[in-house]
């Protein structure tokens, strides 16, 4: 069996592939391969590991030749692969689903208190060498406890991330037309939400429907006192949009976990802002979330090159 892996994965994953299949070939630089790069090295493969870094299409699928068994990616997000055209082919894709739920959830949270409580402007204050002394009116920002927490999308991530704010008495509302209430969280239509929200976490998947949801319509019903934090894709927030709005402080804050394009462009506008915390997609970045998705991949990977079904697969029609 020729196998391409388009990036080395953490080990947990890896080993068990190389287990298998031990000439199993490898990009081993740190950046991906290039497009011309990728179409090359797929060529003649029969499994395919890729990251959410590369554009799985239908040029790439009839690169790699009709003997092209199963793609497999290290993410739950599958925007980057073509999964219409690998359906056509009768070619399974396996995604990586429930591992990275809380380290996500987690994220969202570390994003909401960092923008909540300004820990970045101030620890740059810090190092700056302002602080000379405790100011009552210094880097004043918002509280949790009473306030009400806005979720834009309740699949798994979501509904953890509704658990989590229960803990800090938040009253929880969502949108989701495809959901079912749980952790006391009550549905909303969405400009409901947007109006009553101190804090609006986004956690849906990047599709035609959600691309550029987060527009200027969605920002400006949104509170003036409000933060909004994605850890979804990136593509689900106009930034021109976003930039706007934060710069003439029609919303108090943003942070965001994920960009489009990533990685973001250093002389990108919001990175001049403040009020805008931007991390470089940590969402799933735990040890063990990270050793837990490459071993799924890696699981959908054989499965696939052995004729099994994958244990997770995002478009099973192809088993009909």
């Amino acid at each position: 069996m020729k196998i391409f892996i388009t990036r080395i994965i953490p080990d947990r994953g890896l080993v068990l592939v190389k287990e298998h299949y031990p000439t199993c070939d490898i990009w081993s630089a740190d950046m991906p391969p290039s497009r011309e790069e990728l179409l090359q090295r797929v060529r003649g493969v029969d499994g395919l590991l890729c990251l959410l870094t590369e554009k799985i299409d239908a040029e790439l699928m009839d690169a790699a030749g009709p003997q092209l068994k199963v793609i497999s990616s290290m993410s739950v997000g599958v925007d980057h692969i073509d999964v219409a055209a690998a359906t056509a082919r009768g070619i399974p894709i396996g995604n990586t689903p429930g591992v990275l739920t809380d380290a996500t959830a987690d994220m969202a949270f570390a994003l909401l208190f960092a923008s909540a409580r300004r820990v970045v402007e101030g620890e740059k204050y810090v190092r700056d060498g302002k602080w000379e002394t405790w100011n009552p009116k210094l880097l004043l920002g918002a509280d949790f406890v009473g306030a009400t927490l806005g979720i834009v999308g309740f699949g798994r991530i979501g509904q953890a991330v509704a658990k989590r704010a229960q803990g800090f008495d938040m009253r929880v509302i969502y949108y989701d037309p495809t959901a079912q209430p749980a952790f006391d969280a009550q549905p909303a239509d969405l400009e409901t939400l947007l109006r009553e929200s101190d804090f609006v976490s986004i956690h849906v998947p990047l599709t035609e429907k959600t691309r550029r949801m987060v527009n200027a319509e969605f920002l400006a019903q949104m509170k003036s006192n409000s933060i909004l934090v994605n850890t979804s894709r990136g593509g689900v927030v106009d930034q021109a949009a976003l930039y706007d709005a934060l710069k003439a402080k029609k919303i108090f804050a943003a942070a965001l976990d994920v960009t489009d394009p990533e990685p973001l462009p250093t002389d990108n506008p919001l990175l001049e802002l403040e009020n805008c915390l931007i991390v470089p997609h940590l969402g799933s970045a735990s040890q063990h979330t990270r050793d837990m998705m490459s071993l799924l991949a890696a699981e959908n990977l054989i499965a696939g090159l052995k004729g099994e079904r994958l244990p997770n697969c995002v478009n099973p029609e192809v088993y009909k």
